[in-house]
């Protein structure tokens, strides 16, 4: 079964719930999601979390995607040789490092420290 088929069968199951009524009665019908709390967060852990998300501090990785976000954005309307040479070059390294902190990532054997010396040599060279 593909995956619109899928999600046209879903999408009317849904549809016929809705219509018999099945989710008026839910908890919390009616009031907005509490999206402060992570639920597959410990206990122990949120207010670190909740100190860390108010003082404005997100994980590595959530700075790694903005970071090649926004080069994506830029390489569009960049018009000088040497400076898209190091956007590319920049975004490279970037992609390379999202892929090899996947589980499974396919990027080099590399890790720790010997990661960070091979992206800032890299870096360095191509002048980012």
């Amino acid at each position: 079964m593909s995956g619109s088929a899928f999600a046209k069968i879903a999408e009317q199951r849904i549809q016929d719930a809705m219509e018999r009524g099945e989710f008026d009665n839910l908890p919390g019908a009616g009031k907005p999601l509490d999206l402060d709390t992570n639920p597959f967060v410990p206990t122990e852990l949120r207010m670190a979390y909740k100190v860390l998300k108010n003082a404005g501090v997100v994980p590595q990785e959530v700075e790694t995607h903005n970071e090649i976000r926004s080069l994506e954005a830029m390489l569009v309307d960049m018009e000088d040789e040497a400076e898209r040479l190091r956007a590319t070059t920049r975004l490279s390294l970037l992609r390379l490092r999202v892929d090899m902190n996947r589980p499974g990532g396919r990027g080099l054997a590399l890790n720790g420290r010997a990661h960070d010396r091979v992206v800032e040599r890299l870096t360095r060279k191509a002048g980012c």
